[in-house]
């Protein structure tokens, strides 16, 4: 943790009006005794409301050989403002729910732990190394604040010959090995909200067809395993609602999403999965919450040859309003609503998508593709889909660019993406927010603008993106 540093307010030595009066009075002798004479005050001028420091992150990769590298760049300004290095191979990157400190893990078992909040401040020898336990291979790394306890990282480890798949459990300060909980073969992935009495860890199972399930991690010490949930086959990605009752878990090869119900630590009674009936999309990846108007949004890849596309589904629990319809509501436990799970349309974006960001106030969705499937991009190239959350339509496609000619310099294509992307996130801001794309084939981090959604700047990572994240939604 460094902190931040506070300029100091430097006095110009001039004296107030109040001051001049005195020394005029003092000076003429007369005219100032019980004449009334107007007091007059200095209005400062008042300027817009002060930005929230955000930063986004991006983590970048040279070469193999080479260490990996972290670019702090300023959300209001977008300019860079340090890039430390850490250890090579990066291939997964996890920020704490505060933003204060990530966390970014290699295939070899390398794990770096960073601070966030004074990037400037920030060297490479400020950087936590660490090495996970020998024989066996880290998926990816998140960083879960459970209820009574301190930041914990949670990182799904597979199986080999000589050790059974687990999550390793580590505290987010040394860091320091707490445990390895066992759970089902082939962990993918741990999610929850934060301050959360649980998190679920997704395993893919042994059998390849089977259906997979989640286990759910318990805080306490030790962290154990409640129960075990069986979802669909291949479940691959989750996401919990911010107030901890619903979990939802993508199951890629089932073609649906499984829905937990937190406080019950069970499939939801109502709505197990989503949807009941008709067809979600092929292949389900990611996800991302609006919670602004209460809905999931389901990025299904699709078949690698046609355009992918977004669910949009309404997740609404019963409140005061739709009580009637839920005599089984209660504030404890609330089932869902009517319309709990209704996929409210499914818009077509490009081939191959891989990621959805959410802009968190509701208006937009953004999603990258592989390539483009409008016509709009030039061939082969890749694209970002830009989602209103008020029509349920594609707004804008804004078109990559991966050739050494055209992504040569941050000049050398304007209002492009560079590389076919590989990882977006957005961020909300005044008077414009911004979304940030790294691709695995670009050293530039483009940046879009959410008020014309436009791409208006590409930022120098030095290496290829593996990822990047904000430090503030």
């Amino acid at each position: 943790m460094y902190p931040v540093r506070k300029h100091p307010v430097v006095s110009d030595g001039r004296p107030s009006l109040g001051v001049v009066a005195a020394l005029g009075c003092a000076l003429l002798l007369t005219g100032c005794g019980e004449t009334y004479r107007p007091v007059v005050s200095a209005i400062n001028p008042v300027g817009p409301a002060s930005q929230p420091t955000k930063y986004a992150v991006a983590v970048s990769s040279p070469s193999s050989t080479q260490p990996g590298l972290l670019t702090f760049v300023d959300v209001s300004g977008d300019t860079v403002l340090s890039t430390p290095q850490i250890q090579s191979n990066p291939s997964y990157f996890a920020v704490n729910s505060g933003g204060t400190q990530g966390f970014t893990i290699n295939a070899a078992g390398a794990l770096d732990t960073f601070a966030l909040s004074s990037p400037t401040s920030l060297l490479t020898q400020n950087i936590v190394q660490a090495t996970l336990p020998a024989g066996l291979t880290p998926v990816s790394v998140q960083a879960i604040t459970l209820s009574g306890s301190a930041t914990d990282l949670f990182i799904p480890e597979t199986q080999t010959s000589s050790a059974a798949a687990s999550i390793a459990v580590l505290s987010s300060t040394g860091p320091s090995l707490l445990e390895q909980v066992a759970v089902p073969d082939n962990p993918v992935y741990v999610f929850g909200a934060q301050g959360t009495a649980r998190v679920y860890a997704i395993s893919q199972g042994s059998v390849s067809g089977a259906k997979g399930s989640v286990a759910a991690l318990e805080s306490a010490s030790p962290i154990a395993v409640s129960a075990t949930i069986p979802v669909g086959v291949t479940p691959i990605y989750g996401v919990m609602t911010s107030d901890a009752r619903r979990a939802f878990v993508l199951n890629k090869g089932s073609g649906n999403v499984s829905v937990i119900n937190v406080t019950n630590n069970a499939a939801d009674s109502t709505t197990p999965t989503i949807p009941a009936t008709g067809t979600l999309g092929t292949n389900p990846v990611w996800a991302d919450l609006s919670p602004t108007t209460t809905q999931l949004l389901v990025l299904s890849a699709g078949n690698g040859t046609s355009a992918g596309t977004v669910s949009i589904i309404d997740i609404p629990l019963c409140t005061v309003t739709t009580v009637v319809g839920n005599p089984g509501c209660n504030t404890s436990n609330p089932t869902d609503a009517a319309t709990f799970g209704t996929i409210e349309a499914t818009v077509k974006v490009g081939i191959n998508p891989s990621m959805i960001s959410v802009l968190q106030d509701g208006s937009f969705a953004y999603v990258i593709n592989q390539t483009d499937s409008t016509g709009l991009c030039t061939a082969g190239e890749g694209s970002v889909s830009v989602i209103s959350l008020t029509s349920d339509t594609v707004v804008s496609t804004i078109c990559a660019i991966s050739t050494t000619a055209g992504t040569a310099t941050a000049t050398s294509s304007p209002g492009l993406i560079y590389g076919h992307p590989n990882s977006v996130i957005s961020t909300t801001g005044s008077p414009t927010g911004k979304v940030y794309v790294t691709s695995g084939d670009s050293n530039y981090l483009s940046v879009i603008y959410t008020d014309t959604n436009t791409v208006q700047q590409h930022i120098n990572l030095q290496g290829t993106g593996v990822r990047v994240l904000v430090t503030a939604q």
